[in-house]
């Protein structure tokens, strides 16, 4: 038996309105109940997800629309999960690219867009939010075609559908002049647009692993499109790797397919339709599912490689242990091993030391992402400074480098294209947009380690930027590192205000009264470019003279409070942040002041 279906996934940048859009979509074809309560980006049910704005992993779900299923997988937009991106398209028949009306396509469009016209897919483009009133769609779609153009996109994949959308209003139109008071224009498009899912059904079942969860009762879940055959529970599957190698024999115990945000329990599935199956427990994304009569693995579309890593460590501060319920070496390893089964754009790999793990990724906003999840879990580790992953070609020392773009305000542009070009960054284009200027750079990856924080203050938090992997080249050259060194705690105790008022001309601390601290622990950045070790757990000698009053009261500087994504950014070479469910704290990899000396000593011998 066959079903009407079609399987699309939802492709934009970063806060195009992907998500919004799916809150809708499900809204208007009947999930929900008219009465039911519904949140806000319900597809993002992460926790992180939530709290950024940004969507992290991948979603599934569906909808009926006039006897058509229409299978919709919701993806992240920022460039640091490109991953995700990459292996779901391989479950879907075609994608909707979205744009915003106001910003154009930017860094990941182009990025998602090359990957979808790759696999040949015709996209609908949707140019979203064209109520807002810096809208210009027009100029956007000629943007669009531009891009199509330099994508080297085919005649067919030239002549893609337009859509015009105000997505948090639930309305698409086929014309800006249309009227229209919901999505229907929308529902129209996927069903007459994107093709169906071929449906061999008399075909040995096959199935590509494309996702995979979890779930306490039935374990590993994979989550995959029945390229062909049919299935029913109980029946014996063999799970086969990439290079066709046998892992294991299982009955399939259970079998879902989704409906709005649930998975729903069926005894069969047909082929073309996105399912999950449980009874698989070392299941890995790229696997096939398949019949033992034929063991041939489908074609697994390999993903791009990281490109930075951080290392990650046991943390042996002398505060270690105190916060974290999870702080051995096995711990840390368990946990990040984990995290590879459903990552697939992560690598962990082991050093000379058993204590530390290098962790490779494609951003920092992955890497921090995970640290943040893993510290939220009541793991206890440290983690040193990204760097990025070099390669030699043909003799040649090559590194990664990124496509950078800026919207920033015409009084900061020069500031900002200033500390861009000491990066190493190569200015390719600038466009003039209002006030506000879109610069356009080339930089090397290492070059953006630490810029968003200083892109900020430099134009007092109004400045966009945009970034995704563009390539390797040969090596830059020396990149300057952090402007200002480090003020370093003398010695462990309790900090006093008494302490900081002396020492509030010396820099910006990190810390305040009342806070306990270490040697070693950097506890502020100093004036000047070099580090400066300070007491700040100073008390006032008592005496026998009772002290006024206004002696007694002290003024100290608020306090800066570093975000884990700034912390890792604000870390030098020499440096680890340890991490905690409770506190973050930047410290001096040698706490001892003489090994820090004899450490420089060695370097400079070097």
């Amino acid at each position: 038996m066959t079903q009407n279906i079609r399987n699309i996934a939802i492709i934009a940048h970063v806060d195009h309105g992907k998500t919004t859009l799916v809150d809708q979509m499900l809204k208007q074809s009947g999930t929900f109940r008219e009465n039911q309560q519904v949140e806000e980006r319900v597809m993002d049910s992460n926790e992180l997800e939530k709290e950024k704005g940004i969507t992290i992993s991948s979603k599934n779900t569906a909808i009926l629309w006039n006897d058509t299923k229409i299978n919709i997988v919701d993806t992240p937009g920022h460039a640091d999960f490109g991953g995700e991106v990459e292996r779901i398209l391989k479950m879907v028949n075609g994608v909707i690219i979205l744009v915003d009306a106001a910003e154009g396509p930017l860094p990941q469009t182009k990025f998602v867009l090359r990957k979808s016209l790759k696999l040949g897919y015709q996209p609908i483009v949707v140019i979203n939010k064209i109520d807002r009133k810096d809208a210009r769609p027009d100029a956007v779609l000629n943007e669009i075609f531009d891009l199509f153009v330099s994508l080297d996109a085919s005649d067919d994949q030239l002549d893609f559908p337009i859509l015009y959308a105000v997505g948090i209003q639930g309305i698409a139109k086929n014309e800006l002049e249309d009227d229209s008071s919901d999505l229907t224009p929308l529902f129209e498009k996927i069903v007459e647009h994107i093709p169906p899912p071929e449906q061999v059904s008399d075909a040995p079942f096959k199935m590509l692993v494309s996702s995979v969860d979890w779930n306490d009762y039935v374990g590993r879940i994979a989550v995959g499109r029945v390229e062909q055959g049919t299935l029913k529970v109980g029946s014996d599957v063999a799970l086969v790797k990439r290079t066709g190698e046998l892992k294991e024999k299982a009955r399939a115990t259970k079998l879902y397919t989704f409906t709005g945000l649930k998975r729903d329990a069926v005894e069969s599935v047909t082929p073309g339709d996105v399912i999950a199956m449980a009874g698989y427990e070392s299941v890995d994304i790229g696997d096939t599912l398949t019949v033992a009569s034929d063991m041939t693995p489908l074609e697994y579309y390999d993903i791009d490689q990281p490109t930075m890593a951080m290392f990650f460590r046991v943390n042996n501060s002398p505060f270690a242990g105190r916060e974290g319920d999870y702080v051995t070496s096995n711990m840390i390893k368990d946990r990040l091993e984990k995290e590879l089964r459903a990552n697939v754009s992560l690598k962990v790999e082991q050093t000379e030391s058993p204590e530390i793990y290098k962790v490779s990724g494609r951003g920092e906003l992955q890497l921090a992402i995970l640290t943040e999840t893993m510290r939220r879990e009541g793991y206890e580790f440290a983690v040193s400074r990204p760097e990025v992953l070099m390669k030699e070609v043909d003799g040649k020392l090559q590194e990664p480098f990124e496509e950078v773009v800026i919207d920033v305000h015409e009084d900061y542009s020069n500031k900002v294209i200033d500390n861009l070009q000491k990066r190493k960054g190569i200015m390719t284009s600038m466009v003039r947009e209002g006030e506000n200027n879109r610069i356009t750079f080339r930089v090397p990856s290492r070059g953006l380690i630490g810029f968003r924080s200083e892109m900020l203050t430099e134009t007092r938090g109004t400045g966009m930027m945009h970034q995704h992997f563009d390539g390797y080249e040969d090596h830059a050259g020396e990149i300057p590192g952090r402007t200002r060194g480090a003020l370093i705690a003398l010695e462990k105790g309790e900090v006093t205000g008494y302490s900081l008022e002396g020492l509030q001309d010396r820099g910006q601390f990190f810390v305040k009264p009342g806070d306990s601290v270490y040697a070693g622990q950097v506890v502020g950045l100093n004036n000047r470019n070099e580090d400066l070790v300070v007491n700040v757990v100073k008390k006032k000698n008592l005496t026998n003279h009772r002290a006024t009053q206004t002696s007694d009261a002290v003024k100290v500087a608020q306090e800066k409070r570093l975000s884990l994504e700034q912390c890792i950014e604000f870390i030098d070479r020499d440096e680890l942040l340890e991490v905690t469910p409770e506190s973050l704290r930047i410290r001096k990899l040698h706490l001892d002041h003489n090994d820090r000396k004899r450490a420089e000593k060695k370097k400079e011998m070097a």
